[in-house]
């Protein structure tokens, strides 16, 4: 496969998709570049709310309305550990620049700032990450794992979770109930 950037874009899993980590899965690429991949699964809610993570970050909340705010499934990979998917991009310690308006921050002073009210205006926070090793993604797309889109950060910020994932299948004009489990190459 040629040499493809997938970074701002959105990675939509086939029915076929065995691995129970992605399946049914909408995953947004932060990064893509010859050293592999890095993306946030941003469909997957897990049991813990963003004031529980602060709370056991000893991190105190003055914006209250933050806290029954859902921490989501980001990735298998690195699941102790804090991403926020944020707009507008900012100034953190520790931010992966995804897009002109989109960051990817993995420092505390975000995680402060978004419990004192003073955060960027759209986030998204996960534990964990999806990462590919140099052409491992470009691999799976070979073998039908995946279809990609260009991202529609609308997606992920405007939507609940239950709907993102039909809805990028939309931008790609495809109904998913008529997907196949069954792959082939022409």
């Amino acid at each position: 496969m040629d040499t493809v950037n997938l970074t701002h874009h959105f990675l939509i899993a086939m029915p076929n998709m065995a691995d129970p980590f992605f399946s049914r899965s909408l995953t947004y690429i932060c990064e893509h570049n010859e050293q592999g991949a890095l993306g946030i699964v941003v469909n997957r809610a897990i049991d813990l709310t963003v004031s529980s993570l602060l709370d056991q970050l000893e991190i105190p909340a003055d914006n209250l309305e933050i806290g029954n705010t859902q921490v989501h499934f980001g990735g298998p990979v690195q699941t102790d550990r804090g991403f926020v998917l944020h707009k507008p991009l900012g100034e953190w310690q520790s931010t992966l620049q995804a897009d002109d308006n989109i960051g990817l921050t993995t420092s505390k002073d975000i995680l402060q700032a978004l419990a004192q009210g003073t955060g960027p205006d759209k986030f998204f926070i996960t534990l964990g990450y999806a990462g590919w090793a140099p052409g491992q993604l470009e691999h799976e797309i070979s073998l039908n794992a995946w279809l990609t889109v260009a991202a529609d950060i609308s997606l992920i910020f405007d939507l609940p979770l239950e709907l993102r994932f039909d809805a990028a299948m939309q931008l790609l004009g495809i109904n998913p109930l008529n997907l196949s489990d069954d792959a082939g190459h022409a």
